[in-house]
């Protein structure tokens, strides 16, 4: 019964790719009145900070560019679909927004399971999958030439961390902490790799399930350990209680490392601002940065168009992503089409993004990790490196 099952449910996503194959139809030769942008990300659920920050963020710099007239007179439209973090529900939407939305770009999608699951129909329908809100390593490969990420990955994430806590920490026990899917298991081999590229050791690892918060069986099987530092893979909510918990339990100085997928702002709401022995991963300078231009933009245009909405860093990095498309689409002389619009993003110029250097390597566009703590209510860099 599990083989028939198995190889009816092969048969269905196959003609579903077929289909897909004959519906979806070329941007080469249609002309829009609008640039359609599509994206399926949790907007309910445990995660859904995550979804709502991309959408401000990302709509922030459309609404700044459809005030301006748009790119050749057409509007920046971009459609979102709830998948609450779940994989089946993002190939629904996904499947929705190319044949039923005629999406030109999917843009902003979240999550590595949820990509994960779509991975085959972004590659057959070879529709521009642009910044993906996730440091997977299976979206940085050659075989997928549509997808360009934003963002750094999961790899470099986890090395900067590794790298500063070993060499200006002189920390070696290192544990992690971490979501039991796809995700999870791409922070658990590059915290791996990071370790053993400096002979260095994982001396305990503790799980949750996605969607959850179901913490204490891995409360336990870490806290045994007597770590220095937990490497954090996770969600906010779960990742917030872990550290409450810990530190209740714990009289050792732990440092706590969350990557930049936890969503850093809405880990400090949770933990109602203390940010004591917490060094953040991000893959986007401070939105504080009184140098940056992009970052005083970002908060004087957010201010306009969502005053309700406080300024994050996953906003703020959604914010630059889609500077990123429109600047990309500005630069396409005549028709726009797919094949131009992702060879403009691949040649964006270094300073696009005035002290945040662009450079497309290993199929994204930023390479810098940024460490920060949190102090008086802001995230202060202490180190950055660039891959």
């Amino acid at each position: 019964m599990v083989n028939k099952n198995f190889l009816i449910i092969g048969f269905l996503a196959l003609s579903a790719l077929m289909l897909l194959f004959f519906l979806i139809p070329s941007y080469t030769s249609i002309e829009r009145n609008s640039i359609v942008l599509g994206a399926s990300l949790p907007l309910t659920g445990i995660n859904s900070h995550l979804g709502r920050d991309v959408v401000v963020g990302a709509n922030t710099y459309f609404s700044h560019t459809n005030a301006r007239g748009g790119v050749q007179g057409k509007k920046i439209e971009f459609i979102q679909y709830d998948d609450k973090y779940e994989p089946e529900n993002t190939l629904n939407n996904t499947f929705k927004l190319i044949t039923k939305d005629d999406v030109f770009a999917l843009f902003g999608f979240v999550g590595t399971p949820t990509v994960k699951r779509v991975l085959p129909l972004i590659a057959e329908s070879n529709i521009p999958f642009i910044a993906p809100y996730t440091g997977a390593s299976f979206l940085r490969t050659k075989s997928t030439p549509n997808i360009i990420n934003f963002r750094s990955s999961y790899i470099e994430e986890l090395d900067a961390l590794v790298e500063y806590l070993s060499k200006q920490k002189n920390i070696t026990r290192f544990a992690i902490f971490y979501q039991n899917d796809d995700y999870g298991e791409e922070g658990y081999i590059a915290l791996s790799q990071a370790l053993i590229k400096r002979n260095l050791a994982l001396i305990a690892e503790g799980t949750y399930k996605r969607n959850t918060l179901s913490i204490r069986h891995a409360i336990h099987e870490i806290e045994a350990a007597k770590p220095e530092a937990i490497i954090l893979v996770g969600a906010y909510k779960p990742t917030a209680r872990f550290i409450e918990k810990v530190k209740e339990s714990s009289a050792a100085n732990v440092i706590f490392c969350p990557i930049s997928f936890v969503n850093a702002d809405a880990l400090m709401g949770e933990l109602q601002g203390n940010g004591e022995n917490i060094l953040f991963s991000q893959t986007v300078p401070s939105y504080n940065d009184p140098n940056s231009k992009e970052a005083a933009e970002y908060l004087k245009n957010l201010a306009f168009y969502y005053p309700e909405e406080k300024p994050t860093l996953i906003s703020y990095e959604a914010y630059l992503a889609a500077k990123t498309v429109v600047t990309a689409l500005r630069s396409i002389n005549g028709l726009i089409t797919r094949g131009k619009f992702l060879d403009e993003l691949r040649e964006l110029p270094s300073q696009t993004l005035d002290n945040i250097p662009l450079k497309y390597h290993h199929a994204q566009l930023l390479n810098q990790v940024y460490l920060s703590h949190y102090v008086n209510g802001k995230f202060e860099i202490i180190q950055q490196y660039e891959y």
